[in-house]
């Protein structure tokens, strides 16, 4: 038995901004910061959070007057900001760090842009995924939600020649083409993004697991169940003809193994979502140590150099606070 660890795998450049902002507000603030949803989706990273001083919140409302608030990399609807603006103008005092990633915002912008030249905009995506409220809160009016290529045949536009589309950043590629190939064919003039929606992490991931799935006999991915993109890198092993399963931690990779133990000459593929902290992928390896793994290796893939930095006003109050310790 040996196992093959993905490469690229775990955190991506919006993830690591996201953690890093919400411990730079708790360094330069002090607990509590209130983050309005999961920051990102993975349980460890909240409860690690959490342990710090980070309280996550659904609602502004939950939100105490003279708060630091921090939005997820998830994104918000204009109304969720213009809830802050009102409870300001009545003298709440909440002040925000948007943690949102800039290729979540990148479809934000998309979808304004659309809306103001008087655009339709089918946007495809998870009905209810946090992401996707967020995007769609930008025009609401305008934008028709498509989640398979079902959905695709069967949406209507009221003029085929003022439609466009865009996308969930953390879809499957392959789903994704399939339902983008059907809305080309039924509304010629549709509208796209100049580069792709789907976030270049989410598809060296899913590249990765394929690569993983043309040799494996078995593919193991760690991330929560919450997770879309670690979702989605389940379902392309299992499209790849190669069992799969997402594992949270190395306790569930136990229960699971009890049932199912790989044979003892398996080959073993391994990966995570970009939400999952790479400690958990190392304890998922110890797990596959103590069943006689000797043979751990890494796929060489693509070298990720891509960084978001958090915000430079609170870089700067960081470094300030630092530099007179």
């Amino acid at each position: 038995m040996r196992v093959v660890v993905a490469r690229p795998r775990g955190f991506c450049a919006g993830v690591d901004r996201a953690i890093e902002i919400v411990e730079l507000a708790l360094a330069s603030y002090g607990s509590p910061v209130y983050v309005r949803h999961a920051i990102v989706h993975n349980k460890h990273v909240v409860h690690t959070l959490e342990v710090k001083g980070a309280v996550f919140v659904e609602e502004i409302s939950d939100i105490p007057d003279d708060s630091m608030v921090v939005f997820s990399a998830h994104g918000v609807s204009p109304a969720v900001w213009q809830e802050i603006e009102e409870r300001n103008n009545t003298g709440a005092n909440l002040e925000v760090i948007d943690a949102t990633c800039p290729l979540v915002t990148k479809v934000h912008m998309e979808v304004r842009k659309y809306s103001k030249d008087g655009y339709e905009i089918i946007l495809v995506g998870h009905r209810g995924h946090v992401e996707v409220l967020g995007t769609s809160g930008e025009a609401p009016e305008h934008v028709l939600l498509v989640s398979t290529a079902q959905d695709a045949e069967r949406v209507t536009v009221s003029d085929p020649s003022k439609v466009a589309y865009v996308t969930q950043t953390t879809l499957s590629l392959d789903d994704t083409s399939e339902i983008v190939d059907i809305l080309r064919k039924r509304f010629p003039q549709i509208r796209g993004p100049k580069k792709p929606d789907i976030c270049y992490a989410t598809q060296n991931r899913q590249d990765a697991v394929k690569e993983l799935a043309s040799f494996c006999d078995v593919i193991y991915i760690v991330g929560s169940e919450e997770s879309s993109n670690t979702k989605r890198l389940v379902e392309t092993a299992i499209l790849c003809g190669v069992p799969a399963r997402l594992v949270e931690n190395a306790e569930a990779l136990k229960d699971i193994l009890e049932k199912d133990r790989p044979r003892d000459n398996a080959v073993i593929g391994l990966s995570s979502g970009a939400s999952t902290p790479e400690t958990l992928v190392n304890e998922v390896i110890e797990i596959f140590r103590t069943l006689g793994v000797e043979r751990v290796e890494e796929l060489k893939g693509v070298e990720e150099i891509i960084q978001f930095p958090p915000p430079r006003s609170l870089r700067e109050i960081s470094k300030g606070e630092k530099d007179g310790e």
